[in-house]
């Protein structure tokens, strides 16, 4: 696991800097604290910050093939390199480390642009052509992996892992790109290709780019394909289905035992950190060390789960009870985090990555289960919206909105009634999107300044461009229920999810593996039919069925908790200050991107306990956190 960075000088422009280049491998030290590598030569600079994890005394990068012609930056790793490396053998190339890097590089050779087809893993790389002068940027099929790039006036191409690298160079200017603060608080996310500086993108999962003279082109080599005439096929049998997908599951969770240094695994309790502790066990991993994270508040701890499959699988397990430390972390990983993200989970997973980093490099996690198999509310109600009459005319919505307030009820199951119901403002094929909105349009249009409103040209439905315009015409090729996997898959997954993973393990400089985002076990998981994961109202079904001959079934079957932390408590005491010192009236005023009053109403609201307004008050805090570390003067 590494972090890259570097840049290709266009004509006319006077060769790379190793200085220049030196400068921004220091921006992502915490990405690679082993080793630094940097090749400069004529117009191309590539650099490397290395976390040595396979062939750990040679790996040295960036690193070439045998005429030094081709030239590599990469990060991640390849599971399945040594059977590609010896195939790369037999053929007569000749390797001079054991690294699955330099087999990237071969195999580029080898097989041109269908190398990639061969390689099993996350990554982001940079390759680079001298003869040809053209440089490669690639990322893998789920995004688990950052890349972002930019390109300048003059055609130069500046490229990194993190935000933070490309903003070095003297010819990137910092800017807010609009339509990306809009997307981030709608969805308390930046969905790629934007960022959330203007001219700055993210690398699309499964796509590659290629940067001649100046110009780029952007072609996807991978997509979940829809099954087809596969969905009209004579249904296998459930045992058979279910042997396949357990034989499935154990295959990526071996592959991701490959390392030369010690690892372990993340263990919330829940059925799929559990089932890769299960399995990493069923295939003899020792030792095995496990992590755990938990809360004084006991709504939000599941250290007693951990436990007993810590127990039941013989673990060396490690906890750690998170404490309200947020006012001195929440700086920091903003900082860590380089553009605004939402999701309150970062907390837990720098601090359990901190934790495990103590005895480990790499770790084994659950992520990817509840996208790949169905493991969210939403798509109960989504299968509820589609009843016969639920929707009919809103009455539904109407009627839950007249009779429930949330004094009357507790306030959870009312913000949830209330954003069931919110789905029905939107058309049929948009109201998935609605379990992930945070503003509905009424509140952009009350809390958008009139100059961020022009900047914007409005306020554009969500779906109106890229990146979800794709996506959704996408989802039609699936049935309802795997259309919506898709969506999740594509946007939520690959720009929340792995973006808070990568960003706070490498912040503590762990490497994290997600054997249930395999590809070849996404594939398997799209073609099976959507009554298979969601089963009447039961998420995951074939997965719990699947993962009964491994894990006890009051660990399977209980109520599913998440990832979070109490946010809204520490809004109205521990971070109080800092949220009335950011959000306040003046401060909201001068940066002219906001209307002070319905931040004000918001903070007064939520303080005093009135409403839960904890996602949209915490994404305002992080984006003027954000605004201030990297725009102010």
């Amino acid at each position: 696991m590494c972090g890259i960075c570097g840049y290709v000088n266009a004509r006319g422009a006077g060769p790379a800097s190793a200085e220049l280049l030196a400068r921004m491998c220091r921006e992502i030290i915490h990405r690679g604290p082993d080793d630094e590598g940097l090749y400069v030569e004529g117009p191309a600079a590539l650099g490397n910050r290395r976390l040595s994890i396979i062939d750990v005394e040679g790996g040295h990068q960036p690193l070439s093939n045998e005429d030094g012609s081709l030239w590599i930056a990469y990060n991640g790793e390849a599971y399945n390199f040594a059977e590609v490396r010896d195939e790369l053998l037999a053929r007569g190339h000749a390797f001079r480390t054991r690294s699955d890097t330099e087999a990237m590089v071969h195999a580029f050779e080898e097989w041109g642009g269908a190398f990639l087809d061969r390689f099993r893993g996350m990554f982001a790389f940079a390759l680079w052509e001298a003869k040809g002068r053209t440089l490669r940027l690639v990322r893998d099929r789920v995004g688990i992996k950052p890349l972002y790039y930019t390109l300048l006036p003059d055609g130069t191409i500046v490229f990194g892992s993190e935000l933070k690298t490309i903003l070095v160079h003297p010819g990137v200017k910092r800017a807010i790109e609009p339509r990306a603060l809009d997307l981030f608080l709608t969805l308390e996310y930046v969905p790629a290709p934007y960022s959330m500086f203007r001219g700055i993108h993210k690398l699309p999962a499964g796509s590659i780019l290629t940067w001649e003279d100046g110009k780029i082109s952007i072609r996807r080599y991978w997509d979940i394909e829809p099954p087809g005439e596969a969905a009209t096929e004579k249904p296998r049998p459930l045992a058979s289905l279910q042997d396949e997908l357990y034989a499935l599951l154990k295959e990526s969770v071996r592959l991701r035992l490959v390392s030369d240094v010690p690892l372990g695994a993340f263990l919330s309790g829940g059925i799929d950190s559990s089932t890769i502790v299960g399995l990493m066990r069923e295939l003899g991993a020792s030792p095995l060390r496990t992590y755990s994270i938990g809360f004084k508040d006991a709504s939000y701890n599941e250290l007693d789960h951990a436990r007993r499959i810590a127990e039941r699988f013989e673990t060396e397990h490690e906890e750690l009870i998170l404490e309200p430390r947020a006012l001195e972390l929440t700086e920091k990983l903003v900082r860590h985090l380089d553009e605004p993200l939402g999701d309150f989970s970062i907390f837990p997973t720098y601090l359990v990555s901190t934790m495990a980093r103590k005895h480990v490099k790499v770790v084994l996690s659950g992520d990817g289960g509840d996208e790949v198999f169905g493991g969210y509310e939403h798509y109960q109600a989504q299968k509820i919206a589609r009843l016969p009459g639920v929707a009919a005319g809103g009455r539904l919505a109407a009627l839950a909105t007249s009779r429930l307030r949330p004094g009357e009820k507790k306030k959870g199951a009312w913000n949830k009634l209330r954003r069931f119901t919110q789905a029905f403002d939107h058309e049929a094929g948009l109201r998935h999107f609605r379990w992930m909105m945070f503003l509905t349009r009424a509140d952009r249009a009350a809390l958008y300044s009139d100059g961020l409103k022009k900047d914007l040209g409005g306020l554009p439905a969500l779906d109106a461009t890229a990146p979800f315009d794709e996506v959704i015409r996408r989802m039609a090729d699936f049935d309802r229920t795997t259309g919506e996997l898709y969506l999740d898959l594509k946007t939520y997954l690959v720009d929340d999810i792995m973006v808070k993973v990568d960003r706070m393990s490498m912040a503590a400089s762990l490497e994290a593996r997600e054997p249930l985002l395999d590809h070849k076990l996404i594939e398997f998981a799209f073609r099976l039919p959507g009554r298979l994961k969601l089963h009447g109202l039961t998420t995951k079904w074939i997965f719990k069925k699947t993962v009964e001959r491994l894990l006890p079934k009051d660990n399977i079957y209980r109520r599913k908790e998440g990832f979070s932390i109490p946010i809204k408590h520490w809004l109205r005491v521990e971070l109080r200050e800092m949220m009335e010192a950011y959000l306040g009236e003046k401060r909201i005023a001068d940066a002219g991107l906001f209307n002070p009053a319905p931040v004000r109403a918001m903070v007064d609201a939520h303080v005093r306990g009135r409403e839960n307004y904890s996602h949209q008050l915490w994404a305002l805090l992080i984006f003027e956190i954000w605004r201030e570390t990297y725009l102010k003067p």
